[in-house]
């Protein structure tokens, strides 16, 4: 028998990560598609030196092409499907008058369009086996529009519908669909860099300012945990501190 597969698309650095480290100790082999797959390796030997399986792969989530022919090869090469993870980005800022077109159109291909090739694909494999879960990774921008994030929130509110249609489709038939917002700011030197540009020190934070991305991992696997009878379908997840 294989080992159950955990897909992360858009399997970065932190949040990606954090899941797939979470999904191996679990038991699963670990499939990580971003789109510069060597970015992934040393992930991938640490996870196989921990006693885990893991593999990386280079994968632009906006081409469904090549949606379909690496989920393809999973299923044929590797094993079952039973956690795919839509988890791309797309987080900028622009005021309005500068958002031109082509601004727009790519922040929504990243952050909506990905989703529906990948819970798309997830479908057809998970929905004749009647399990699996679908999860989706959405932001603040999912809920609260904010200033400079009109391309962002348009595309993250897109994402949350598609999330809800395909949970009220696929539920009955056996499949787990998820949309987590990570209302927070995550531990990652990106966000630390946006701090220190507006001039602060993110060693000064008090504690739990920022969202440790282990934590987030463990509400993926919480999530996948669940029986049918108490599905969660939307998880918001923040510190304490953070004001909502």
């Amino acid at each position: 028998m294989s080992e159950p597969v955990c897909l992360i698309v858009g399997a970065g650095d932190y949040i990606g990560a954090a899941i797939a480290r979470k999904f191996s100790q679990g038991g699963y082999t670990i499939c990580l598609g971003r789109r510069n797959g060597e970015k992934s390796e040393g992930l991938v030997q640490e996870i196989t030196s921990n006693g885990g399986k893991a593999h990386a792969y280079s994968l632009d989530a906006r081409e469904e092409t090549q949606i379909a022919e690496r989920f393809a090869a999973i299923e044929k090469d590797i094993g079952p499907l039973e956690v795919v993870i839509s988890n791309p980005g797309g987080n900028v800022n622009f005021p309005i008058q500068e958002t031109t077109e082509r601004v727009f159109y790519k922040v929504w291909r990243m952050a909506c369009f990905t989703g529906f090739l990948t819970g798309r694909e997830a479908a057809k494999y998970m929905v004749p086996r009647g399990r699996g879960s679908i999860f989706f990774t959405g932001a603040t921008a999912s809920m609260r529009g904010g200033s400079g994030f009109a391309a962002f929130a348009s595309a993250k509110f897109a994402l949350r519908g598609l999330a809800q249609s395909i949970a009220r489709e696929l539920g009955p038939q056996g499949i787990h669909v998820a949309h987590l917002i990570i209302d927070s700011g995550v531990d990652t030197e990106f966000v630390r860099d946006r701090i220190r540009d507006r001039g602060g020190n993110p060693e000064e934070l008090p504690e739990n300012t920022l969202m440790n991305p282990a934590s987030v991992g463990e509400a993926y696997w919480m999530l996948h945990q669940q029986t049918p009878d108490a599905w969660t379908h939307e998880l918001d997840l923040r510190p304490y501190g953070e004001k909502w």
